[in-house]
């Protein structure tokens, strides 16, 4: 009578690894849509919609090229979960061009940006923050790189993947009004830690994807807001020479 207790909980303990080990990935990608609407809804109105002045029409092809990795890590999530493998190894290699032309983009749409401050006399130091976005960048490519090296090993894949789209979203999580902008890159966190918790649950530990990248994204995350914040010179000097 006594076990009885102990194998409900095993039993409630199996069901809820079980649920974490199907629905993770998808639920992530869920998630970090839902992220992306959120905080971009609070600028696209006077950003894209009705800017004034214009931006750089670069601006416009990257708000397309950002949501459609989002859009591709939702649809490559849902068919793993429909054990499409097939489908979803087909379509991996649009993955890599998409995910090189997030980056082109990115690195582009920021330069121009920082231009376009740099005209329109804005207060921010626009130039002292392209260290945070190069970093953001940095975070998306290097994990990506990473994942399609090790395509045929789905452990580290997946985590790879999940850390590389959830290293986007500094921009999404720059732009929620309850959070401080110093304070964004610990929403990536918060959604990369999620990761962790899965583990947790479902391994029993902590898999060496997690391990290695997290402490190394949040060492390179303080470094990059500490010479944003205080606009270190030789940042400063190094941005305006790759700007011209």
């Amino acid at each position: 009578m006594s076990s009885k207790p102990y194998a409900l909980a095993n039993q409630m303990m199996t069901k809820r690894a079980s649920f974490w080990r199907q629905y993770f990935y998808f639920f992530m990608s869920l998630l970090i849509a839902a992220t992306v609407v959120y905080g971009f809804s609070h600028t696209i109105d006077h950003k894209l919609i009705h800017p004034s002045p214009l931006p750089p029409f670069v601006l416009y092809i990257h708000a397309i090229v950002f949501p459609g990795w989002v859009a591709f890590f939702i649809v490559q999530s849902a068919l793993v979960r429909s054990h499409n493998v097939r489908v979803h190894r087909g379509l991996g290699w649009f993955g890599v061009g998409l995910a090189v032309a997030v980056v082109v983009l990115g690195a582009w749409t920021s330069a121009s940006m920082v231009r376009f401050s740099i005209q329109q006399k804005d207060p921010f130091n626009s130039t002292a923050f392209t260290i945070v976005q190069v970093m953001d960048l940095a975070s998306f490519a290097v994990p990506f790189a990473l994942a399609i090296y090790w395509r045929k090993k789905p452990e580290f894949h997946r985590r790879l993947v999940l850390i590389a789209s959830c290293a986007l979203l500094d921009a999404a999580f720059g732009r929620f009004p309850e959070l401080p902008l110093v304070f964004s890159p610990a929403g990536v966190d918060a959604l990369i830690c999620l990761g962790v918790v899965r583990d947790l649950i479902v391994e029993r530990r902590v898999h060496k994807v997690y391990l290695y990248a997290l402490p190394i994204l949040i060492v390179c995350q303080i470094a990059a807001m500490e010479t944003f914040v205080h606009a270190s010179p030789w940042w400063v000097n190094v941005a305006n020479r790759i700007l011209r």
